[in-house]
């Protein structure tokens, strides 16, 4: 491994705001793996939607400045000490933790694998994070069984069109949303059963559609990203004894509401995030694992939008934040 140099090229926020707050900066210091961290190289850093809600403040930064991003793959330049004996430097690894739209990032080694022959770098850091969160609401949030309706909002988004797939593989029936026709279209090719347009304006109609194709009973599950503008309409499509999962804000957060709301059909709601399916560094291998056999016996397609410079960052937000987008966007450090 080449020398580490002490500065770095990265992106960072000194306040939360809109795009205007990204900066791309040469001169950020290299960090030094502490105990139990290693020092990646990234080689590509995913870009995710709630990078937005740290950028914005929906979620609130730990400390400013803040290098945004929670996922990329690379080389590990360093270790620090107490490091597991499959982690060793030129190792090609992908993880997960904050700090990631930069040329290095230290890594917690609960949240470091090594990256399989099978897989690329770059399908790595498009797989990651997306397709961990898809693989654990079917797994862990609603465990989804063959011949289950399962509703899918935002389905040709990046955690979309890998939902769009696993219940797909799994023998499931879905139904999903998305903002267009072209979406609507990539979705059905990505596994959709049922496609349906969304309108606020519509929501007692989209309900009778989604009861009309589940044989009046409904969904046993619902796995929405969107938020505020759908949330309630979902709600009304969960059959009894189903799952209502919220998973994000896309639309704005959800609002509150009277639990006992759910009692008319014993649902089951939950909020869940996908670090606290993998909060050991053996749930993130499983899980990472069970996600590699996937794609490589399943022939699943990572499907990735684009590669753009670290220092087109606000190209790059400016297009997710527009819904312009399909699958995984990427940077290049």
């Amino acid at each position: 491994m080449a020398s580490i140099p002490k500065l770095m090229k990265g992106v960072w926020i000194e306040k939360t705001g809109g795009t205007d707050v990204l900066q791309y900066r040469e001169d950020i210091p290299v960090p030094e793996p502490k105990e139990g961290e290693v020092l990646v190289k990234n080689e590509f850093v995913g870009i995710n939607y709630i990078d937005t809600y740290f950028r914005t403040g929906l979620y609130p930064p730990p400390t400013l400045p803040y290098i945004l991003g929670r996922e990329g793959s690379g080389t590990i330049a360093s270790l620090g000490p107490r490091c597991p004996p499959d982690l060793s430097e030129n190792t090609r690894v992908v993880y997960m933790a904050t700090s990631a739209y930069a040329e290095y990032t230290a890594v917690p080694v609960n949240y470091c694998i090594p990256i399989p022959d099978s897989i690329s770098t770059e399908t790595a850091a498009a797989a990651c994070l997306q397709g961990l969160t898809a693989l654990t609401l079917i797994r862990e949030a609603h465990p989804v069984q063959r011949g289950d309706w399962v509703l899918v909002t935002a389905a040709a988004g990046g955690v979309g069109l890998w939902l769009m797939q696993l219940l797909k593989s799994v023998g499931a029936r879905t139904i999903a949303t998305a903002s267009t026709p072209e979406k609507r279209e990539l979705a059905k090719t990505f596994g959709a059963e049922v496609v349906l347009e969304y309108h606020e304006e519509d929501r007692e109609k989209f309900v009778e559609r989604v009861l009309k194709e589940t044989g009046g009973e409904g969904v046993v599950a619902v796995f929405d990203s969107v938020g505020k503008a759908t949330f309630d309409a979902c709600l009304k499509c969960v059959r009894r004894k189903g799952t209502m999962c919220s998973f994000g804000n896309a639309s704005g957060a959800v609002e509150p509401l009277a639990i006992s709301r759910l009692s008319a059909k014993n649902i089951k709601l939950l909020r869940p995030t996908l670090f606290n399916y993998v909060a050991t560094r053996d749930e993130f291998k499983h899980y990472s694992n069970e996600l590699w056999d996937f794609i490589t016996k399943d022939k699943m397609n990572v499907n990735i939008h684009e590669v753009y410079p670290l220092k087109d960052v606000v190209r790059a937000t400016k297009d997710i934040e527009g819904r312009k987008t399909t699958g995984k966007l990427l940077l290049k450090p």
